[in-house]
């Protein structure tokens, strides 16, 4: 059995707060807090007791090489002479030298011996012996020169040893001070974030309770928590209404499957118990109840092929076509059904509409359109399909002469089982113009409404919807300005057409 990894159930203090993204957060300011001030003391130390350290090394060694000169140029008496000078000048005392022959004596200086294992031109530090004063501190570089004669020559660097030791404590005070502010702004930053976060956990914390009306507070600040808390009550409003809406359908279902499914059961029932055993009254109520459970099944399908299409699972049908012929089949198909009515359909589209889309789908479409436009359409009106290319894309146009729609209704539309109160009378399920909305979508195009030139008893509606050409990508949005403006698409080249 693998190991798993076991969560406290009650975490202590010290958990909760090493598990707190505020915590590592305000961690991190104080680990970038005290590397720049750790980085700012080597400078400061680099630029301070590191200089005064190269300073005197260099003023030592140059000293040093100008008596090895002097010897080059004079002798050992002219170093001799030399030392006596500086030794001479020197008020403070800081100077240090020694010349000894080959056998260890003191030609002249003021060190009594060298350092032990003093080497080839090598660097040593020594202690100064000042009497009843405290030792000293000396720094030496020892060189040999021709004929066995060595040279010491050195500083007193007890003044800036002290000096030093008290950047040192400076810096190590310093440091203590920066890690008590790195840890102090770490608690107050881990505070600021928890104290904001805190708002959008409290609401997270309701709506994982089942309550979705809350909402994220905002400050005016208009802040990255803010811009966070603004796209959550956006998640949310989104959410609510998606949730609105599964309760709108479901009470839809109920409402509009209860009765063909009562209508099939109460038919069922009285064939049942009818005792004339007639086999037309029996196979009557058979197909009726048939036709109702067909019309449930109807809505069933409706709802899952809206489904597959909001999902994508249509696009691998995705093929070249030509739009102009699809909306000829359909024309042809309702311009029948228009005439039984006593309608009028008329057709207006160029030659061709080259297209990349899914023709089943696309001619639903138009035939859900010229369907709802034959039904809502009173006899003697005049139905128009019309289409154009405009823009880098097709504008396909359905216009009826029914009762219209208000402007609220319209942003309804395309809501599953939505149906307005002029349409309660009609026959329908109110999923037609959802499938229209779910396909253009999925083709990359927009649908609207307009007025359509009716009268104001019957104004008329106008459904335009808008395919992009191969090539363009096109979301729903906004309609092109033409058709904005409320006119009806129009044909470069028309291949006019009534169909009676």
């Amino acid at each position: 059995m693998p190991y798993q990894r076991r969560r406290q159930q009650h975490p202590g203090p010290v958990w909760r707060l090493f598990s707190s993204a505020g915590f590592r957060f305000a961690a991190l300011f104080a680990a970038v807090f005290l590397v720049a001030g750790l980085a700012f003391g080597a400078v400061l130390w680099w630029g301070t007791a590191g200089a005064l350290e190269r300073q005197t090394d260099a003023a030592i060694r140059a000293d040093a090489h100008a008596l090895s000169d002097r010897w080059r140029a004079a002798g050992p008496a002219a170093v001799v002479d030399a030392i006596e000078e500086r030794l001479a000048v020197d008020a403070e005392g800081q100077t240090l030298y020694l010349l000894q022959d080959a056998s260890g004596r003191r030609l002249a200086g003021n060190l009594a011996e060298l350092p032990r294992r003093a080497g080839e031109a090598s660097w040593h530090s020594t202690t100064l012996d000042h009497g009843d004063a405290p030792p000293g501190d000396g720094r030496l570089y020892v060189m040999n020169l021709p004929g066995g004669l060595r040279l010491a020559v050195g500083r007193e660097v007890g003044e800036k040893q002290r000096l030093r030791g008290l950047l040192t404590e400076g810096l190590i005070w310093a440091a203590g001070a920066a890690l008590v502010c790195a840890v102090t702004g770490a608690a107050l930053m881990r505070r600021a974030l928890e104290r904001r976060l805190a708002q959008a956990s409290a609401t997270a914390a309701l709506i994982a309770g089942g309550d979705l009306s809350p909402r994220v507070p905002l400050s005016p600040h208009d802040d990255e928590f803010d811009r966070l808390g603004a796209s959550m009550n956006t998640m949310l409003d989104r959410i609510a209404q998606l949730m609105d809406g599964v309760r709108g359908v479901s009470d839809a279902i109920a409402h509009d499957l209860r009765t063909p499914i009562a209508r099939a059961r109460n038919g069922l029932e009285e064939a049942l118990l009818d005792e004339s055993d007639d086999p037309v009254a029996l196979r009557g109520a058979i197909e009726r109840g048939i036709g109702d459970l067909d019309n449930v099944t109807r809505v069933f399908q409706a709802v899952l092929r809206i489904a597959e299409v909001e999902h994508g699972a249509r696009r691998a049908a995705f093929a070249p076509l030509d739009l102009a012929t699809l909306l000829a089949d359909a024309a042809e198909l309702y311009g029948a059904t228009a005439e039984e009515h006593g309608q009028t359909l008329e057709t207006e589209w160029p030659a061709t509409l080259p297209l990349v889309g899914d023709r089943d789908l696309l001619l639903q479409v138009v035939a859900n359109l010229l369907d709802n436009a034959v039904k809502f359409s009173p006899p003697g009106a005049t139905i128009r399909l019309s289409a154009a290319l405009e823009a880098g894309a097709i504008i396909v146009g359905v216009a009826d002469q029914g009762p219209g729609l208000s402007v609220p209704d319209r942003a309804r539309v395309g809501e599953r089982f939505f149906r307005a109160d002029t349409a309660r009378a009609t026959p329908g399920s109110g999923l037609g113009l959802s499938l229209v909305r779910a396909v253009v979508r999925m083709h990359g195009g927009s649908l609207w409404f307009e007025d359509a030139a009716g009268t104001p008893e019957r104004p008329g509606l106008l459904v335009l919807f808008r395919l992009p050409l191969p090539g363009e990508a096109q979301g729903e949005g906004s309609p092109s300005s033409a058709c904005s403006a409320g006119k009806a698409p129009a044909a470069a080249a028309p291949a006019s057409r009534d169909v009676p």
